[in-house]
C-alpha cells in the first residue's frame, strides 16, 4: 500500500471486519513517549504526519487529524485535506470531535495500550452523549493493516556508570521505597522509559535520539524492583549490574504479572505517564490503584553535582562545535550551493568528529527564510531550501553525549539583515536576557516567569507560538518534565511546576514571521541558588556557550544592563570553549566575542 489513501482505505476494511465504526489513533506508545520507535509510528504511516504531537480518528465517511499550533502549517503540508479534516487543539479535541461525529450507536475502537484512562473517560463521556460507545480492542488495527511494520528494536540495555549518575540505583529505589511508604502503597509502576533508564542506572537504543530501551519497571516499597523487558536485550554484564534485587521477565508477561500479584494491595500508577491497561490489568487483579505522579520524575529532574558536571562538559564541547559550524557557515552560505539539508549534515559531520557523541538529541530543525518560521520544521528531500543571500537560516540541534544532552538554536544571517530582522532579533534577546537575568522566590513557576521573555514582543502587539522553556535530562530525553516555562494552559502541562535548585531548561524565545522567516535565541540554563539582602533566592546559571550574532543585535535598543550580559556572556563563550579552538576557528570566535 503505497499511498495515504490505500492504507486509510485498509484501515476501514479492517474496522469493518472487526465489527467497529471507527478508531482513534494517538501519536504515543505503551510508555506515552513524546518520539517512538519506528514499529509505534502508527499516525505517521496512516497519515504522513511526522510531527511529535497528534493525533486521528477516522469513521466509515470521515477522518480528522488534530494538531496544535505547532503544526498549524506542517500538518497541512504533510496531509492530504481530502482525507483528513484539520482540526485545532485545544479549540477541539478527539473526544469532543467523535462525540458530535461519531454514528448513532456507532462502536469506536481504542488501543487501551496507547490512551490513559482520563482519555478513555472523556472519550467514554463524549460517545455516550451521542449514543455511541468506546470498546477496547485486543489488537490494534493499524497493526493488522501496516504489512512492512518494523519490529521492535532488540538492542541490548547497557548499564550506565554511576560515576556519571551521580548515585547508585539502589539509593534511588531506596528514596523511591520510602515515598511509597508514605503514601502507604506496596508498589508503584513506572511505565516512562526515561525514569525506568534513571531508575536503575541503565541506558538503551530503542528510540531515536533517545538512549531509552522498551521496558516497564515496578518498584516494590522494599526497594526490590521487577523489570519486563525482552530477553534479548539482557546479558551476564546487565544482570551484575542491576543485581538480585533486580528481578528480571519477559516484557510479554508484564500484563499477566500486573493481574496475578496485587490483589489486595495498594498500586500507585501514574495517570499522566501511564496507558489505561496498566491501571486496567491491576484492577481486573483486585489491587487498589491510586493515582500519584511517576516517583522518579522529580528525582530526575533535579540533577545531583555529578549530572551537573557533566552537563557542563557537554555544553562546552558542544559549543565548540557550534562555533565552527557558524565559522563555516558564515564563509560557505554566500558562495551559494548551500541547502537546508547539506548544513544540517555539516553540523552532524562536526558533532562526530569529537569523537564523543552517541546520537543527536532530536531531528535538527534546518530552517532557511520561510521554514524558519515553522518552530518545530523538520527538513526533507521534498521540502530543502537553499540558504539565499539577504535572508535568515534558524538551526536548533542538539546533541546526546555520556555526560550530558545538548539543545541549543542560533539564528544567522546569510548577507544583510532588513532593519525589521534587527528589530525582531534584538527584542527576541532581551526576552532571553531577562529571562536568564531572573530572581525569584523558592516556590515560584516557569509558568509566572514566562511573561518576561515575551514582553518585548508584545509592545509591539507580537508573540511566539512556543514555550519559552523545557526540562532537559542527563544523557537522557532532551524534553523532560516536570517543569516547564511557557503559559499556563499551553501545549504541555508543567507551566505551574515550581522551579527548583538543580533544574536544567532551556531558555529560547523566538519569533515567527509566516513565509519570510523565523528566529529563536537557545540557550541551557541551571536553576541555581542566590543570597539577596540576607534571603535566599533562586535564579538561572547560563550552561549553554556559543556565540550570537552581533550582525542581528541593535545596540541602542539594549539597557546598559543587557548590553553587559552580552559582553560578560560573550567573554565566558570564550573562555568555555576558546582553548578548543585553534587557527581561523580561534580567531573568528575572538571577533564574534569582542564586546559591543
Amino acid at each position: 500500500m503505497s499511498t495515504h489513501a490505500d492504507r486509510l482505505a485498509a484501515l476501514r476494511t479492517q474496522l469493518k471486519d472487526d465489527a467497529l465504526d471507527g478508531f482513534v489513533v494517538p501519536l504515543t506508545d505503551e510508555h506515552m513517549s513524546e518520539y517512538v520507535g519506528s514499529y509505534a509510528a502508527r499516525l505517521a504511516w496512516l497519515t504522513g504526519f511526522d510531527g511529535s504531537a497528534g493525533a486521528a480518528a477516522v469513521l466509515p465517511e470521515q477522518a480528522a487529524i488534530f494538531t496544535d499550533g505547532r503544526y498549524t502549517i506542517q500538518v497541512r503540508q504533510q496531509v492530504d485535506g481530502d482525507l483528513f479534516a484539520y482540526e485545532d487543539v485545544p479549540q477541539t479535541s478527539v473526544a469532543a470531535w467523535l462525540g458530535e461525529h461519531a454514528p448513532q450507536g456507532g462502536r469506536i475502537g481504542y488501543d487501551p495500550w496507547l490512551h490513559t484512562r482520563a482519555w478513555v473517560k472523556a472519550a467514554t463521556k463524549a460517545l455516550a452523549d451521542n449514543g455511541a460507545e468506546l470498546v477496547a480492542v485486543e489488537r490494534n488495527p493499524v497493526d493488522q493493516v501496516w504489512i512492512d511494520q518494523p519490529a521492535p528494536s532488540d538492542a541490548h540495555l547497557e548499564p550506565y556508570s554511576q560515576n556519571l549518575a551521580g548515585r547508585s540505583s539502589e539509593s534511588k529505589r531506596a528514596e523511591i521505597a520510602e515515598t511509597l511508604k508514605g503514601m502507604k502503597a506496596d508498589a508503584s509502576v513506572i511505565a516512562a522509559l526515561d525514569s525506568i533508564a534513571w531508575v536503575l542506572n541503565v541506558r538503551g537504543k530503542d528510540i531515536v535520539h533517545t538512549p531509552v530501551a522498551l521496558a516497564f519497571l515496578i518498584v516494590h516499597a522494599d526497594g526490590s524492583a521487577d523489570l519486563f523487558l525482552d530477553g534479548e536485550k539482557v546479558d551476564d554484564g546487565l544482570r551484575n549490574h542491576l543485581g538480585q534485587d533486580v528481578r528480571i521477565h519477559e516484557r510479554s508477561d508484564f500484563e499477566a504479572h500486573l493481574e496475578g500479584n496485587f490483589a489486595g494491595k495498594t498500586v500507585a500508577v501514574d495517570p499522566e505517564r501511564s496507558v489505561a491497561a496498566i491501571e486496567m490489568a491491576l484492577e481486573r487483579g483486585g489491587a487498589k490503584v491510586i493515582a500519584r505522579r511517576d516517583p522518579a520524575v522529580l528525582p530526575k529532574a533535579i540533577k545531583n553535582e555529578a549530572e551537573v558536571a557533566g552537563h557542563r562538559a557537554a555544553q562546552a564541547r558542544d559549543g565548540a562545535v557550534i562555533a565552527k559550524f557558524l565559522r563555516w557557515i558564515e564563509e560557505e552560505a554566500p558562495k551559494g550551493g548551500q541547502d537546508e539539508l547539506s548544513v544540517a549534515a555539516k553540523l552532524y559531520e562536526l558533532r562526530e568528529a569529537t569523537g564523543e557523541l552517541k546520537d543527536l538529541s532530536f531531528d535538527t530543525i534546518s530552517g532557511a527564510g520561510a521554514n524558519g518560521a515553522l518552530p518545530h520544521y523538520r527538513v526533507d528531500e521534498k521540502s530543502n531550501a537553499k540558504l539565499e543571500m539577504n535572508s535568515i537560516y534558524l538551526v536548533d540541534s542538539g546533541g546526546q553525549y555520556l555526560d550530558g544532552t545538548t539543545d541549543i538554536t542560533r539564528t544567522v544571517v546569510i548577507g544583510t539583515p532588513t532593519a525589521e530582522m534587527i528589530d525582531r532579533y534584538t527584542r527576541v534577546l532581551k526576552g532571553h536576557i531577562a529571562i536568564a537575568r531572573a530572581r525569584f522566590p523558592e516556590g515560584i513557576s516557569g509558568g509566572r516567569i514566562d511573561s518576561f521573555a515575551r514582553q518585548y514582543l508584545w509592545e509591539i502587539g507580537e508573540d511566539f507560538g512556543h514555550g519559552t522553556g523545557h526540562g532537559v535530562g542527563a544523557f537522557l530525553a532532551v524534553h523532560e518534565g516536570p517543569q516547564r516555562i511557557s503559559p499556563p494552559g499551553g501545549a504541555y502541562a508543567g507551566a505551574d511546576e515550581p522551579l527548583r535548585e538543580g533544574m536544567i531548561l532551556s531558555n529560547e524565545p523566538g519569533f515567527y514571521k509566516e513565509g519570510e522567516y523565523g528566529m529563536r535565541i537557545e540557550n541551557l540554563v541551571l536553576v541555581v541558588a542566590h543570597e539577596v539582602e540576607g534571603r535566599r533566592v533562586l535564579g538561572f546559571e547560563t550552561l549553554t556557550f556559543a556565540p550570537l550574532d552581533r550582525r542581528l543585535i541593535d545596540k541602542d535598543m539594549l539597557s546598559n544592563a543587557e548590553l553587559a550580559w552580552v559582553d560578560r556572556y560573550h567573554a565566558q563563550v570564550m573562555e568555555k570553549i576558546g582553548s578548543q579552538l585553534d587557527g581561523e576557528d580561534k580567531a573568528w570566535l575572538e571577533a564574534q566575542c569582542a564586546p559591543l
